[in-house]
């Protein structure tokens, strides 16, 4: 007998997991398990015992199979490097999956800065899981004396709860309703608190590199862990030193194959030749190289220099060739877009035809807008970790959503399977 995939083995009891029948069912369905379990089961053999204390699969169980099997058809995850699914090995490993189901029910709420970005979690969730969720509700106000007011308007008492807010302008005002959230979850006795926040503000102040300088990135970790979360969720920090700022478990995720596998399907299509990767500073270097190994072409580096606590540096030269070719330009954020202004202006001096831009978080000023509309530029691709107005999108953007990639991580977080099998780690 065959066990059951990872994504269907919570489904039945460890001493069901073997698909035995008792009864032949349809030709349909009886398809359908064969591709869920990779069982040999013919509709015309003779019907077969049961073994004992081994029941047979309801009506309903596989019901429930089907409508998984239509659901996720074992399609990859988008933003995540590999195909996820694979088969429980053996029982031992069964029955450690089975003891991760002690978690109390999953419920996601939306703070005031990701109310669409949580629907579109618990969308992906409702149509690639048995879960029917949705988003909880609570009740916010802001006193005339700028005192945030928070009520949970059902109870999160033994749950297993999912607050998502990023650290979106006003970012103080976001991130006190998300401190203020947290403790409100506490207070209700929540089983488990997981903060997924896609942006994280103050990462930049992630060490003591003047005199008399705080470390910022520490005290907002130091904050979340007061307040009383579990466990955290966040995509692309400044630094994976950062990580080492909490003392709670996390998943410091990356948008980076979200946001590569789409610049790839533009180079297969034909739609893009002759690129060249180039940073928009030496501190993406690293990043940069990923880029460059990931869609096989060249790599270049635009070296700017900081001479003071200025947002604007100075963009000195180009490292590395890109006359004649096709450009894209990479980074992490973007803020007033000053950076991305200088580094296209270098590369268009050295020769450079189209340039394209991907990022990650765009915490995109009024100011920025105006630059990037300005730019020649062929197409600006990055995330939604932020949200941005529909009518300040440009022509030229494209937005990119990681509610599938946040999904799944919840998913795994919540039945306590492995997040890093995404990425093959």
């Amino acid at each position: 007998m065959t066990l059951i995939y990872r994504r269907w083995a919570f489904l039945f009891p460890p001493a069901q997991r073997h698909l035995t029948v008792e009864t032949v069912p349809p030709p349909e369905i009886a398809g359908i398990i064969k591709r869920v379990t990779e069982c040999e089961i013919d509709p015309q053999t003779p019907r077969r015992p049961t073994p004992a204390g081994v029941r047979t699969l309801s009506e309903q169980s596989i019901g429930v199979i089907v409508k998984q099997m239509q659901m996720t058809d074992f399609v990859k995850v988008p933003g995540a490097k590999f195909h996820p699914e694979s088969v429980v090995p053996d029982e031992q490993e069964e029955q450690e999956h089975s003891s991760t189901m002690r978690f109390g029910s999953m419920k996601i709420f939306s703070g005031s800065a990701s109310q669409e970005l949580g629907g579109e979690i618990v969308d992906y969730i409702c149509n690639n899981s048995e879960y029917n969720i949705k988003t909880g509700a609570y009740f916010r106000t802001v006193f005339s004396n700028e005192n945030i007011f928070i009520k949970l308007e059902e109870s999160v008492r033994g749950k297993d709860v999912y607050l998502v807010q990023t650290m979106a302008s006003p970012v103080h005002e976001n991130f006190m309703e998300m401190l203020i959230m947290i403790d409100a979850l506490k207070r209700d006795s929540a089983w488990r608190i997981n903060l997924v926040a896609p942006y994280m503000s103050y990462t930049r102040s992630d060490k003591k590199d003047q005199p008399r300088v705080p470390i910022t990135a520490r005290l907002i970790a130091n904050m979340m862990e007061t307040a009383g979360i579990d466990r955290y969720m966040t995509i692309d920090l400044h630094s994976g030193q950062i990580q080492g700022f909490f003392n709670v478990p996390g998943d410091a995720l990356t948008a980076f194959h979200l946001l590569s596998d789409y610049i790839i399907s533009k180079i297969r299509s034909g739609d893009l030749e002759d690129l060249v990767v180039v940073t928009t500073d030496l501190g993406f270097a690293k990043q940069g190289r990923n880029w460059a190994e990931t869609l096989g072409v060249p790599l270049a580096f635009v070296e700017k220099r900081r001479s003071s606590n200025a947002e604007s540096p100075q963009a000195l030269s180009l490292i590395g060739s890109v006359e004649g070719k096709n450009v894209l330009l990479v980074d992490d954020e973007v803020n007033t877009a000053g950076s991305v202004v200088r580094a296209v202006n270098v590369v268009r001096d050295y020769g450079a035809k189209d340039v394209l831009f991907a990022f990650t978080h765009p915490f995109l000023t009024n100011e920025a807008f105006d630059r990037l509309a300005s730019l020649d530029l062929r197409e600006i691709v990055f995330t939604n970790t932020l949200p941005i107005a529909p009518e300040q999108i440009l022509p030229n953007m494209t937005v990119l959503s990681i509610a599938p990639l946040l999904g799944e991580v919840i998913l795994r977080a919540h039945e306590g399977r492995s997040v890093g099998a995404l990425f093959n780690e």
